[in-house]
């Protein structure tokens, strides 16, 4: 393992998720656990054997843990400890510091966990709205919830949504930040609250 030989606390932090794909991997274990599958299909352009390595490392760190989930899934899962899910904040600032940087070419992928910690990047508190949505990416399902000046994204169907937005994550971010109209989505519910939805995420 490299280490920067630097005493300072941002060359130690580089030394525990400094390596490739380290914080692509805590990206991913924002919103949950998830399953080594899982992980594969929101790191597309991962290797295997890399995921194992990283996901290895930084459970020697202290980053993330293991554990089995209870019958009937009894499947093997990675998450992040109290000390990694820590790094929030720092993996929200880097996304939105780097949403001016160019973007990649149109085939570049886009998760779906990844477009929905956009979503929180990109949130605007000022707007004051309390609402909530269901937002469904492809087979994934978020409820996302609106509480004045807080955002909260949770997997899963939310239980009363305000409006629910079916699409893709491409298209989501294209929508939002790219120019692209509105219609390009599938909504069902308030129309009201839709436009409030699309309100919160301003690119700045």
């Amino acid at each position: 393992m490299r280490r920067y030989g630097d005493r300072c606390g941002i060359a130690r932090a580089l030394d525990l998720v400094g390596e490739r794909w380290a914080l692509l991997v805590v990206r991913e274990l924002l919103l949950g656990p998830k399953r080594f599958t899982d992980l594969r299909a929101g790191l597309p352009n991962v290797g295997p054997d890399v995921l194992s390595q990283r996901l290895r490392e930084l459970e020697e760190r202290g980053v993330v843990q293991r554990r089995r989930l209870a019958p009937p899934a009894a499947s093997r899962v990675y998450e992040l400890t109290d000390w990694g899910r820590e790094l929030e904040p720092v993996v929200l600032g880097l996304g939105r510091w780097g949403s001016r940087a160019p973007v990649p070419a149109e085939d570049a992928p886009l998760g779906a966990d990844a477009a929905m910690l956009a979503l929180k990047t990109m949130f605007d508190p000022s707007q004051n709205i309390r609402a909530s949505y269901e937002v469904r990416l492809g087979e994934n399902r978020y409820e996302v919830r609106a509480e004045r000046d807080r955002l909260e994204i949770r997997r899963g169907a939310a239980d009363a949504a305000d409006a629910t937005i079916e699409t893709d994550p491409g298209t989501l971010a294209a929508v939002l930040w790219h120019g692209h109209p509105a219609a390009d989505l599938e909504v069902e519910g308030d129309r009201e609250a839709f436009i409030r939805f699309l309100r919160l995420f301003p690119m700045t």
